[in-house]
């Protein structure tokens, strides 16, 4: 009997077999599906591919939305970018940005009676939410930023792309049930897979995910992010034939050394740039906010004063990707590059100070081509033949302008590398991106976003989890084991309640029962004291009165605490309004729980350890 042959027809039609039982499983069963991803590395990877396409399908569609828009409102000629076009009717530049405005005020007016709280976005939700995004809000935020798109304001989609990408990646991770590092790591993918379907770069896309929206390059969250960043650029490439965002068909071979000390000059001035154009966002946004005029009608007056800009330089309008292409292909004058400079900056602080939304992804691109090109004609004066590379003096320009507004070096540097596929060029962007990402970072010590929560108050400058800080909480720290004495009580009494060696504190209250301060019984037991111990009231021997500990603190506020009062323990008082006591909290045991989380964190990220949620500290 011979034995059955083992064609590749018979092995795909048994693997689709197993496929589609699984399937079937799944669909009857949920709860299966659910423990299969939630217990699997392998699923979630293999959940991300198919996400990640979602989301890259999602991006092309609303790409191809807002271009068919702009062709509508600004009556363009087929193939044309807003930024780059050169026969837009002036009636048309002031009145579809007015409109713009007005559209988004009344969305905002309607929405806000629906959903008045603030939209989380990827880095907050995954520093302090455990990735937890509400998709609703997501949908609010990418509705908001297609209209500032669709109307030309000088902003790019970028903030509505990742918004809703990693919208879409938590409601899964959630309805999964993933555990928090895996919801973390699924909003990183969801922001990876729509920047790498709105630049066609998926190396980039995966490093803005690791390097802005999980703040690590982990070996759990590696494959998840990376596939679906190249899954999403691979649907766009396939599918759509999307071409590159600008065309920079480079020949330079080899960039020479005299080259790099302007690098680093543009590194410095983007640094410096980068840093004024999101303090100008802010005071714009300061400026509007005091305006006497309704909240609903700040983005129209925002529209009109941006229309005025761009009737004298139409190439403020949009985001700029049309505006960079052309610019690496034609020659300015450097009073001419300065001024547009200025412009752009001045357009895309007033349309986001004024209320309209979207990000400074693109935008910061437009600018540092600018700045680029400007410190290029610099060089071509002082070394003559430098002139002929200035396509590598406007990319160090782009390169460094982004990192230091976005806060993603790396991410700049591939993207760069992405588009044009030149190495030696790529290693002339880092010279200027990380001399700008290091000045940005020493000395102003924020991104956009990251400014924006400053802002807000958030204490916020990453996406580093420190969510789970706030759900250690005092409460869930305290002891309860305590005793209780009135202030009245004197020193010999006390030593009869409580002998030598029975416990280590009391706490004082007074006749209300609210807390005087705490008794050390090393101190009660002094020999010292002996002869006036029938006379002392214990209130006398009490100290810390004004340091204490409330139920919702967490353990990092705790901590700074007990090192500002310079005590081991601390009593928890039930509220600021009723200040009895109902627990302590010792250092010590606050200590060990920090360290013992961290660690246990740490473990679950590397890869190496039981993850956080499975580990019991006891």
């Amino acid at each position: 009997m011979q034995p059955p042959r083992f064609t590749p027809q018979i092995v795909i039609h048994a693997v689709m077999l197993r496929l589609r039982q699984h399937f079937q499983n799944w669909i009857e069963n949920p709860d299966v599906l659910r423990r299969t991803l939630r217990d699997s590395p392998l699923g979630q990877v293999i959940a991300c591919v198919f996400l990640g396409g979602a989301v890259g399908l999602l991006i092309s569609l609303l790409h191809r939305f807002i271009l068919l828009g702009h062709k509508w409102f600004f009556v363009l000629q087929a193939g044309d970018h807003l930024s780059a076009a050169h026969h837009v009717l002036a009636v048309k530049i002031f009145l579809v940005p007015v409109l713009g405005g007005l559209a988004i005020g009344l969305y905002y007016l309607l929405v806000k009676r629906w959903r008045p709280h603030e939209i989380v976005d990827p880095i907050e939700a995954n520093a302090i939410f455990g990735g937890r995004m509400s998709v609703v809000d997501s949908l609010r935020l990418l509705i908001a930023a297609f209209i500032s798109n669709i109307t030309g304001l000088s902003i790019g989609m970028e903030a509505g792309y990742t918004q809703i990408g990693s919208g879409m990646m938590s409601w899964v991770g959630r309805r999964l049930q993933l555990r928090r590092e895996d919801i973390r790591t699924f909003v990183a993918a969801g922001a990876a897979a729509a920047i790498a379907a709105a630049f066609n770069a998926p190396l980039a896309g995966a490093f803005y995910g690791f390097e802005l929206v999980l703040s690590s390059y982990t070996i759990n969250a590696l494959l998840p992010v990376a596939v679906s960043a190249l899954s999403s650029a691979l649907y766009v490439r396939i599918f759509t034939r999307a071409e590159p965002i600008f065309s920079l068909p480079l020949s330079v071979a080899n960039i020479p050394f005299w080259n790099y000390p302007f690098f680093v000059a543009i590194g410095i001035a983007s640094a410096l740039l980068g840093i004024f154009t999101m303090r100008l966002v802010t005071r714009c946004e300061h400026i509007v906010r005091h305006l006497p005029v309704q909240d609903w009608l700040r983005p129209a007056l925002g529209g009109a004063l941006f229309s005025i800009i761009a009737l004298a330089f139409p190439q403020v309008l949009g985001s700029g990707q049309g505006a960079i292409d052309a610019h690496l292909h034609e020659q300015w004058t450097f009073i001419g590059l300065i001024i547009l400079l200025a412009a752009k900056i001045l357009a895309s602080a007033i349309s986001i100070g004024s209320g309209f939304r979207g990000g400074l992804f693109s935008s910061s691109l437009f600018i540092g081509c600018l700045l680029g090109q400007a410190m290029g004609i610099v060089a071509s004066v002082v070394l003559p033949e430098t002139g002929n590379q200035m396509e590598g003096f406007m990319l160090v320009g782009i390169g460094s302008v982004a990192a230091s507004i976005i806060g993603a070096p790396i991410t700049m540097v591939l993207l760069v590398l992405e588009l044009t596929g030149n190495f030696p060029t790529t290693t002339g962007v880092l010279a200027g991106v990380l001399v700008a990402s290091a000045i940005t970072r020493y000395y102003f010590g924020y991104s956009f976003s990251t400014w924006r929560f400053h802002l807000r108050g958030l204490r916020i400058q990453g996406a580093h989890d420190i969510g789970w800080i706030s759900d250690l909480t005092v409460s869930k720290l305290m002891r309860t084991g305590l005793q209780i004495v009135p202030e009245s009580l004197p020193l010999a009494d006390l030593r009869k309640i409580a002998p030598a060696g029975s416990t280590k504190r009391v706490f004082v209250v007074d006749e209300r029962g609210h807390y005087q301060g705490l008794v050390d019984m090393a101190a009660v037991h002094n020999p010292d004291l002996d002869k006036t111990a029938a006379t002392l009231p214990i209130k006398d021997l009490a100290k810390g009165k004004n340091h204490f500990l409330f139920p919702p603190q967490n353990i990092r506020y705790a901590l700074e605490r007990f090192t500002a009062s310079e005590m081991e323990e601390l009593p928890v008082l039930a509220s600021a309004s009723d200040p009895k006591v109902i627990g302590y909290v010792t250092e010590a045991y606050a200590l060990r729980r920090y360290t013992q989380e961290l660690e246990t964190r740490n473990l679950a990220q590397s890869g190496t350890g039981v993850p956080a949620e499975e580990t019991k500290i006891v």
